[in-house]
């Protein structure tokens, strides 16, 4: 929604309605049309960049939940994971959940839906919030978009086509848990060596394959690295955010790891 007329030709996507002149009138005493017309820009923005939410919160993000639960699960019961010191295990923990989720989504084969967040008008956000404008649009940053969510559903799509086996899932997961190249590593050969028996192991179980299938291993790889398209703030703002409010993610993943 444009702010006042006068900025109506600044912003080709403005809707064309009469604006309010309560809005000028504050705008002009706060000297905010600037920032008026930028926030008006940032709403006129491409439909994948709106921000969205889940169209049923309750029952995806209890879905994904049990999903994180197995996944933090199979780490903590891995023999190997479990001989490796605390700070590895923290390490790993912290930079594989992200992948490792995403593959239990996959392989749990959970789907969802979004519906397009309600926008608060500029007067309302004024009216409420004094310093609400900088507040909001950094709220409205960590807000998940439907571009994000695209991403996600392609990543999801990519694996339900490679229709993997459950020993297929597994030795991927412990190919992306245990990666050896993460700075401050104490046991760092040993771990190494765990992604190349996983690797190996996923290999092996793909040579049988008929001859039409040879490159699964390499468009399996290929899929993985979709992965990295996904930033763990996105997953928690749009999955977890709705359950846990402000507690953080981090904490929350070690209370998982160490309580039984």
């Amino acid at each position: 929604m444009a702010c006042v007329d006068v900025l109506l030709e600044k912003c080709q996507c403005a809707s064309g309605k009469r604006q309010s002149a309560i809005l000028y009138t504050i705008l002009s005493q706060q000297g905010d049309l600037k920032a008026c017309c930028e926030f008006s820009h940032h709403s006129c923005s491409s439909e994948a960049k709106r921000a969205v939410c889940l169209k049923t919160p309750q029952i995806t993000c209890q879905a994904v939940s049990d999903v994180l639960v197995k996944t933090v699960s199979f780490m903590r019961n891995l023999p190997s994971f479990q001989h490796l010191p605390k700070p590895d295990q923290l390490l790993l923990l912290e930079s594989c959940w992200l992948p490792l989720l995403l593959l239990g989504l996959a392989q749990e084969r959970v789907s969802f839906e979004v519906t397009e967040t309600p926008c608060y008008s500029m007067l309302k956000r004024i009216l409420l919030n004094g310093s609400g404008l900088i507040r909001t649009q950094e709220e409205e940053r960590l807000q998940p978009t439907l571009a994000g969510v695209q991403r996600i559903k392609m990543c999801l799509n990519k694996f339900w086509g490679l229709d993997l086996s459950p020993k297929e899932y597994a030795y991927l997961k412990g190919a992306i848990l245990f990666n050896p190249d993460l700075p401050g590593l104490r046991a760092p050969a040993y771990i190494e060596s765990l992604q190349r028996e996983a690797q190996r192991a996923l290999h092996e179980l793909l040579v049988p394959l008929p001859r039409r299938d040879s490159s699964r291993f390499a468009r399996i790889l290929l899929t993985v690295s979709a992965l990295k398209t996904i930033s763990s703030s996105l997953i928690i703002e749009l999955f977890f955010r709705p359950v846990i409010g402000t507690a953080n993610m981090k904490e929350l993943l070690l209370d998982m790891l160490y309580t039984q």
